[in-house]
Parts: structure tokens; sequence; C-alpha cells
């Protein structure tokens, strides 16, 4: 039993320019802790670099083609540690939980006092030492995490203070989720398709054959959003930022309940084992579109994540035909990259180099298989490593939107 629990509550489709229906998802406007971000008009206004007239057509699309998925429940809870107690200690936990994750109600400490909230053997912890409110923890991997209140000693000036929980994530079991992958990837126009065969496969594999694309896999992480839904970003420029879809957030308040995890691969080709990933938080949204579907974050720790790296975003027109990667980590998975593509005859390519997203022509389309989880993800050329579409749907083709737009917009940011 839980601790603490109240109750549980293929073949090729030929490509069209048919207009596709979403229900938008956030708000354009970004505002949070008095930091508003950049609501960038659309590049689509211009001649440049498509050539595209000045008046944009919103188009309408399919709710489902939004490739979010959530992998866990939260539950409400109320447990507390105080200076009054006589345990420092409090313990949560669910046997068939892939992951374990917090949040603070609130949490007042005095003095040096800190709070940890850690794995059983300590491998994996977090102190946190400043007087904070509705703060979620960052995740713990397994099925228990610990929480702790360590006192320095000092006195404190009410007995009341201490940390509060109020909600607990736990994460499915990885059977579980690839349950719910396969419910909707077998809907008739699944959001993040694949297209025929899964052709994607774990970064290791290619680290002989392709190292060069596996190096311009680390700037890629796993983003786990609000404890339970999933997308990826990645690191652009050299500098503190991150892209991903503005319909995975689009608010910094939301980016600062986004744990963003770099270095999650699988350790050999076949999988299983994966690496310990280094888990930071988001900051700040400085730029969002829902035109254009992105949004430009950076993280709280950004000295941490620094040395994986980063990509660039292309300002060249795309080809048709020309040979493309996904990194990617669909389903919440260590990372994995498409690169062949069982419908394109071996690698994949770009299919469509204009194709409509939320509105007409600002799309790169492809045959590159993609999963829920993998909204956000960088579309590379094989030949410059560069960014050439941000990959934010799925119907086969897939596609994601033109870098050369976005770098028009945002580029004076990066």
């Amino acid at each position: 039993m839980r601790n603490h629990e109240p109750g549980r509550d293929r073949g090729r489709v030929p490509a069209r320019r048919g207009r596709r229906r979403i229900a938008l998802a956030g708000a354009a406007g970004a505002l949070a802790l008095g930091t508003a971000a950049v609501v960038v008009p659309h590049a689509l206004a211009d001649d440049e670099p498509l050539g595209l007239g000045e008046a944009v057509e919103r188009l309408d699309v399919d709710e489902a083609a939004l490739g979010l998925l959530e992998i866990g429940e939260i539950v409400e809870t109320a447990e507390s540690l105080t200076y009054a107690d006589e345990t420092t200690v409090l313990e949560f936990s669910d046997p068939d939980a892939s992951y374990v994750k917090l949040h603070f109600e609130r949490m007042l400490l005095t003095g040096g006092d800190y709070v940890t909230v850690s794995s059983p053997d300590g491998s994996e912890s977090y102190r946190y030492d400043d007087s904070q409110m509705s703060r979620w923890a960052t995740s713990i991997t397994g099925d228990t995490a610990i929480v702790e209140l360590h006192k320095t000693g000092g006195d404190a000036v009410s007995d009341a203070l201490g940390a509060v929980v109020d909600k607990v994530a736990y994460g499915f079991p990885e059977d579980v989720v690839d349950e719910l992958v396969d419910e909707k990837n077998h809907r008739a126009r699944p959001a993040e398709s694949l297209c025929s065969d899964d052709d994607k496969k774990p970064s290791a594999c290619y680290e002989n054959s392709y190292p060069d694309i596996v190096d311009h896999t680390e700037p890629v992480a796993r983003l786990l959003i609000d404890g339970t839904v999933l997308c990826t970003a990645f690191r652009v420029g050299e500098e503190n930022r991150m892209l991903t879809n503005n319909h995975c957030f689009s608010e910094s308040w939301e980016a600062q309940r986004t744990e963003v995890w770099f270095g999650y691969t699988c350790t050999s080709c076949a999988g299983g084992e994966a690496t310990e990933p280094v888990k930071v938080s988001g900051d700040h949204v400085l730029a969002t579109s829902e035109d254009l579907d992105y949004t430009l974050f950076s993280v709280d720790d950004f000295a941490a994540v620094e040395r994986f790296g980063h990509l660039t975003l292309s300002d060249d027109r795309v080809g048709r035909g020309e040979a493309i990667y996904i990194p990617q980590h669909p389903a919440g998975r260590p990372s994995e990259i498409a690169v062949e593509s069982t419908v394109d005859g071996g690698n994949c390519v770009v299919d469509e180099p204009v194709y409509d997203g939320y509105v007409a022509d600002s799309d790169v389309a492809y045959y590159c298989d993609t999963e829920f989880g993998s909204s956000g993800s960088p579309v590379l050329s094989r030949d410059t490593h560069e960014v050439i579409a941000l990959h934010h749907f799925g119907g086969c083709p897939n596609s994601g939107v033109n870098a050369s737009l976005i770098e028009d917009e945002i580029g004076y940011l990066i």
C-alpha cells in the first residue's frame, strides 16, 4: 500500500496540404514572478525567409494532434514536518511507482536548517534550504522518496515552522506507460506517429556508426512538466537557452514546475539500464509563440548542464530529400534517435519542405518516427547538424516548425 494515500481517485499516407484542426494549449502571453516573456510577432508576416504574403491565417487542427502524454497521477496528501514534531523524517512510497515527486505547499525554515528529498539509499538527494511556497521538489527515481528536516541547533522562531507536503506525483510503471502509448498510437490519427515499423533506436546504437549524430543528441533533454506530463527540449545557442513547444508550456510559472533531464540515455544498444540523469528546473520563459509553437526558456542551474553542449538553428532553406535525424525522448524513455526510415527506403529525409502547421506553410514534413513525449525535439540536418525544424505534429507525415522562421523571430535572444 502507498504511504499517506487518501485514495486513488502503417503504411505511407499520401502527403496533403489540408488543414489540421487543433485546440490551442496555453496563452500566448507569459507573466510570472514579475518577469514577462516576449510574445513575438510571427515571422510569417514578412516575405523572408519563405516568401510568404503578409496575410497569415490561423488554421484549426484536432486536439489529438497535441503529443502530450501523462505518465503519472497526483495524489493529495497533508503531511508535515514541524519543529514541534519528534520525528524529522517522512516516507512516501508506492511499490509500483517509477518515480516519486513531492510538492511542498510551504517550507518555512529557520537559521541554517534545510530539508532533503532523497532516495532510500541516498544515491539521489536534493537539498532545499530557502523558505518557499508552492514548490515541486525534483523527482526521485524509484518507488520511494524520503523527506528529512535537518536542524542545525538554532532556536526556531515558532514550533509551527517546517515543511508541508500537500501533493505527491507517482509515476506509472514502464509497462503501463507502454500501454498508454500503444493505445494512443492505434487511434486513427495519432498525434505522435510511427509511420511504419518503429525505426527509432537508443542513441547508444549509433555510437560507433554515427558518432557525430550521438554527439548532437547530448543537448536534448527530457521534460517532466507539473509532475506528470512529458515533452522534449534542447539547448540552443551558447547561453542559458532552451527550446520546446508552446503547447508544452508557455509561462514562467509553468517552466518553474518543469524538470529538465540531461544525460538520460541507455548504457547499451540493447536498452534496459539507463544512465543517471542530471536534473535541473526550468526558470523563466523568454519568448513564446502559438503560431510557430515554440517556447524559449532558461533553467535555474545552467552550470550543471552547460557541459552537454548546444545546437544551432539553421537559417537556410530546407530541400526535399534532405537527410535528417530526430533525437528525442519518446514516452519519456532514455534518448532515442530517428535516423532510419522504412517508409523512405532507408534514411529519414525531408518529404515536404513547405507544409501546413498552426498556420499555412510554416512546417517541414517527414516520415521519421516519433511518439508521445517527442514534442519539442529538434529535427537536424545530417549534413550540417543544424536544427532545421522544431518537431510538434504527428499524422504521417509528421512535421516540425521551420527553424528559420523561429530564428528570424528570436535569434537576437539566443
